[in-house]
């Protein structure tokens, strides 16, 4: 059974990014599963990269990190939902993905492994209407997901103020259809 995990990286409760992915996922049929954790409701301490100190082992995670990791390992599919931020994911979403590398050396944990057959999707939302100024969170996001597992895709609107991905037609028809036949 398929089971969709949304990761909202945005700092806006509601906001033009979350709006479109929720009109994606209200396509997926029912009996796929969805579950949506807000990334700022379950943050995450600094990550500290210690893979060449010690034994570079790191422990079994605990609280939010803990949360995020599970949820990411029962899922068969990843949505990463991050407006663009300076030409790249949000802050939150960028600390979560650091934690891969944490996740990947964790005794017992087989992140890589698990990882494999998982599909990672992108939404997000721009506020010029060149798609192109989006390409370096494209690039990080199928790159990530490229290394576990296979990249899905990426739906991109455009809103600038609140509110404004439901007068972007075209990407509200595009997330009808975005996670196709799952």
């Amino acid at each position: 059974m398929r089971s969709f995990l949304f990761l909202l990286g945005s700092s806006r409760l509601d906001g033009n990014t979350e709006t479109l992915a929720r009109h994606a996922a209200a396509a997926l049929p029912p009996d796929v599963r969805q579950r949506w954790l807000r990334l700022d409701d379950h943050p995450l301490p600094a990550f500290r990269d210690i893979r060449h100190s010690g034994d570079g082992v790191y422990p079994v995670p605990e609280g939010n990190e803990r949360l995020l990791a599970e949820a990411t390992l029962d899922a068969t599919d990843l949505v990463i939902v991050s407006p663009l931020y300076w030409y790249s994911v949000s802050a939150a979403t960028k600390l979560y993905l650091d934690y891969w590398s944490a996740w990947m050396r964790v005794p017992g944990y087989d992140f890589k492994a698990r990882m494999a057959g998982k599909t990672t999707w992108a939404v997000t939302t721009i506020s010029e209407e060149d798609e192109s100024v989006a390409d370096p969170l494209v690039g990080t996001l199928r790159r990530s997901a490229e290394y576990f597992g296979s990249w899905g895709g990426t739906l991109v609107g455009y809103a600038n103020r609140p509110g404004d991905i439901l007068h972007d037609t075209g990407a509200l028809e595009r997330a009808a259809a975005f996670f196709g036949a799952t």
